[in-house]
């Protein structure tokens, strides 16, 4: 059997108990088997325009008359009056300079980026070389990845565990209306429910990163499936609907893992190829580039584990980013 390790920079924390809060049965763990898998692979980096904010708008369509006077008849470009474009043109201005206060607010180097509309066609996301277990695509098994292959210079934050609740996070990322994806770990995130509800309003959608974290790999098939079954649960129960989502803790699984994913709902195993922190970035790219369609890592961690704060943290990713040119994309609209 094919042991994917990662190198997540999380510790696990406690052992897990029963399926919401009961005692959990199931087999004894038998023994870990830690084997490190995964092939780091210069991805290639294709240029590609600018965008606008999101998909455009058509103009809304007009009831025709009966019998107009030929003068006012509605021509193929009848939205395209010169008072159109005015107001356009002004929305965009107020647009910008909404952002770039909002920049200057946070302290940040340059305005982030729009990021473009996402494709009309999806990309096809297959498991990365290197990260498949046996029999993955035979099993149909959620495919993992590290990067969407997409020409657009887009990169998705994705966030993990849920254990720092900081509410002057949430005002900055609404104020800069910068996308992410949270992976959430019932163990850190049950103390305040309500934090992650309101990140959920804000348009942020809410993945799985099992009940408590544990090194998957070292767990039987159905102690697993009980991990990601169990925050597949919660998830539904407390936001709404399960996820589609699921990223193993420390990055580490085996068939089993994707095995019990796949059972449980999971479509995509989505990891990481470059992490930030507050005062460092880390690559899993031998040159130690960013890439279009790269996925980035963080956690929710304070000044208890971090020389800052996620606010710290999130002005060191997007300075990054906008300076070498990239926008910040949600994950999903991809998938």
């Amino acid at each position: 059997m094919r042991l994917v390790v990662q190198n997540d920079k999380s510790s696990p924390n406690g052992a897990a108990v029963g399926w919401r809060g009961r005692a959990a049965g199931g087999s004894r763990v038998r023994g870990a088997v830690a084997v490190l898998a995964a092939a780091a692979i210069a991805a290639g980096c294709a240029p590609s325009g600018t965008g606008a904010s999101g998909p455009a708008h058509p103009t809304p369509s007009r009831q025709p008359l009966k019998a107009p006077p030929p003068a006012t008849t509605p021509g193929p470009h009848a939205g395209n009056t010169p008072d159109t474009h005015a107001k356009k043109f002004k929305s965009a201005q107020s647009a910008l300079a909404a952002r770039a206060a909002a920049a200057k607010r946070w302290g940040l180097s340059r305005i982030p980026l729009t990021p473009p509309p996402p494709p009309a066609t999806k990309p096809r996301i297959t498991t990365r070389e290197g990260f498949e277990v046996d029999g993955h695509e035979a099993l149909g098994l959620p495919p993992v990845f590290t990067t969407v292959p997409t020409k657009q210079r887009v990169v998705f934050l994705t966030i993990d565990d849920g254990a720092e609740k900081d509410p002057v996070f949430l005002r900055m990322m609404d104020d800069l209306q910068v996308p992410y994806t949270a992976f959430l770990s019932d163990y850190v995130i049950k103390d305040d429910y309500g934090y992650f509800k309101r990140m959920q309003r804000s348009g942020v959608t809410l993945n799985n990163h099992t009940l408590h974290h544990p090194y998957l790999p070292a767990l039987s098939y159905r102690r697993q499936q009980y991990e990601i079954c169990g925050m597949q649960e919660v998830i539904e129960e407390r936001f709404g609907k399960p996820a589609l989502l699921f990223r193993p803790p420390f990055g580490n699984y085996d068939r089993d893992s994707l095995r019990a994913a796949k059972s449980c709902g999971i479509k995509y195993v989505p990891l990481w190829n470059e992490e930030v922190f507050v005062d460092h970035w880390e690559y899993r790219e031998w040159d130690q580039k960013i890439r279009s369609g790269d996925i980035v890592l963080t956690h929710f961690r304070g000044r208890e584990d971090w020389k800052g704060t996620m606010p710290d943290m999130i002005r060191r990713f997007l300075n990054k980013v906008t300076a070498e040119g990239y926008a910040v994309a949600r994950l999903e609209d991809y998938l």
